[in-house]
């Protein structure tokens, strides 16, 4: 899985103002489980990002954060179609078990790429909520809300946002607190540190029983 894959750049195609995707030309031999990453390797950079395409698919999809001051994550906003990258992977074991708990997938940010792969590919009847500052950053609802129980929790209020009826006006751990039933649950966490410190807490808390997988995204 360490050995260096070659790849090119498809297409890239912008979210909001503060992410986008790129598609990239898949190698003949990889193959990944959904909530995998890969691992860029540009000169003596190296940076992850999980892959938000089902393993049947042609390409290799990616959701990246743009991040102003970042080095190459600028290279991947400002390259061509047909600009060449080197990877590895595919690497971690952030992926789906099945259980009779029910799952509840909780992302913050881009922080929730991985579970479109798992979307993608098959995953049903989960809840997944979304913690974002404002709506523009809700990128995926419109997929979301047609394979699962989505909930849109944003943290800043503007007035713009109230055309979609369905928001949590708060932090995912506020929705967690104030509306999850008491039950055992297997939660999959991705996205801040801080979310997944928290979330692990109040779980083990208020949801004794509950299994806990996380990805510490960014």
């Amino acid at each position: 899985m360490n050995t260096l894959k070659h790849t090119k750049l498809v297409k890239r195609n912008w979210l909001s103002k503060k992410a986008f995707e790129i598609e990239l030309v898949r190698p003949s031999d990889f193959e990944f489980i959904p909530g995998q990453n890969i691992r860029f390797v540009y000169g003596d950079i190296e940076r992850y990002y999980s892959i938000i395409s089902s393993p049947d698919e042609p390409t290799i999809e990616l959701c990246i954060r743009f991040v102003q001051e970042g080095v190459f994550c600028a290279v991947l906003a400002d390259a061509d179609p047909g600009f060449e990258f080197q990877f590895t992977g595919p690497h971690g074991y952030f992926t789906y078990k099945s259980s009779k708990r029910p799952p509840v997938f909780i992302a913050t940010g881009t922080g929730i790429a991985p579970f479109v792969s798992m979307a993608r590919s098959g995953i049903t009847h989960f809840t997944l909520l979304h913690g974002v500052s404002c709506t523009e950053d809700l990128y995926y609802q419109s997929f979301f809300r047609k394979t699962s129980r989505f909930i849109p929790c944003i943290s800043e209020f503007i007035s713009k946002d109230g055309d979609i009826s369905d928001i949590y006006y708060g932090r995912v751990t506020d929705f967690i607190v104030n509306e999850l039933p008491r039950i055992e649950y297997d939660f999959y966490l991705c996205g801040r540190g801080e979310m997944v410190r928290d979330v692990t807490l109040l779980a083990d808390e208020l949801f004794p029983g509950s299994f806990v997988y996380n990805e510490v995204f960014f």
